[in-house]
């Protein structure tokens, strides 16, 4: 087999059988998806038994955690060399894997990881919120990459872009460092795994033509809910890690705080992830 796909789930079904038709349609046939749910789902576990597709695949739940518990525990069985991570909501186009193959392939360093490229999926209509998160990095933060086309990322800021929705690495190097286990909360764990690869040498490789579409539709509340928890968890993680540097700090602090002010989707977010970082403090 020349590529394992990790899919973490939970509770999605539906979503999770569109992303497997997906699969199905890829270029690349040699093929194995090793999914993992995220606590006990019959409704998943049912979709699976009943269906069927013409790659491998591996399907076992575990212990309600959170996604790199997932990751963790679907690297231990990948029978690839390669493994590809994506979500139960990401439909890969049908060349995607093939163009992650062959990054991996041309690369003169073994032992990178290449990012493809992932946006919204067009078959769903998109709300000014969530042309906003795309446009300022709030969800994926590829227009500040877009000079590194088919090149590495600078080490000094190639963790930010370990984007877990579309990302390629060897199985082995996975293995050997896998996602904390011991952070629940939402956000930054990826960040966070990255910023571990960056510092022992493993380079971080655009490639554009590796494209996926997130299917997964936003309301303003939503988003906003999303916003709270990032400042939530940007709390704990650098309890966690000093070295992570995740919360406004100096000029980025007050520029916040003054942002929070106005009724613009960036003072809302700025406002939003402020009262998360403020409950976080007060809790701890």
């Amino acid at each position: 087999m020349q590529l394992s796909i990790i899919i973490p789930t939970c509770g999605r079904p539906r979503i999770l059988q569109q992303t497997l038709d997906c699969i199905e349609r890829q270029t690349v046939k040699n093929l194995e998806v090793i999914i993992v749910s995220d606590g006990p789902d019959e409704k998943t576990a049912e979709m699976l038994t009943n269906l069927s597709w013409p790659f491998a695949f591996q399907y076992f739940a575990i212990p309600k955690s959170h996604q790199g518990v997932c990751r963790n525990r679907a690297v231990e069985k990948a029978r690839s060399p390669l493994v590809l991570i994506i979500g139960d909501d990401i439909f890969l186009a049908p060349d995607a894997c093939e163009r992650h193959v062959k990054a991996h392939e041309r690369a003169e360093e073994k032992g990178i990881m290449v990012l493809g490229f992932t946006t919204w999926d067009p078959s769903i209509q998109l709300t000014p919120v969530m042309k906003w998160m795309e446009q300022s990095g709030a969800q994926f933060g590829y227009g500040k990459i877009k000079n590194f086309r088919k090149n590495f990322l600078p080490t000094s800021i190639q963790h930010w872009f370990t984007y877990t929705s579309n990302l390629s690495l060897p199985a082995k190097l996975l293995y050997q460092n896998k996602f904390r286990e011991d952070v629940s909360l939402y956000g930054w764990e990826d960040i966070e795994w990255g910023k571990r690869l960056a510092k022992k040498g493993v380079p971080l490789f655009y490639e554009p033509d590796a494209k996926a579409y997130h299917h997964h539709s936003y309301t303003d509340e939503e988003v906003w809910r999303r916003s709270r928890l990032l400042g939530q968890s940007a709390v704990i993680m650098e309890k966690t890690d000093p070295s992570l540097t995740l919360l406004p700090r100096g000029w980025k602090r007050i520029a916040y705080h003054l942002m929070a002010l106005f009724p613009t989707y960036r003072g809302k977010h700025s406002h939003a992830f402020l009262e998360g970082m403020r409950g976080a403090k007060i809790n701890s």
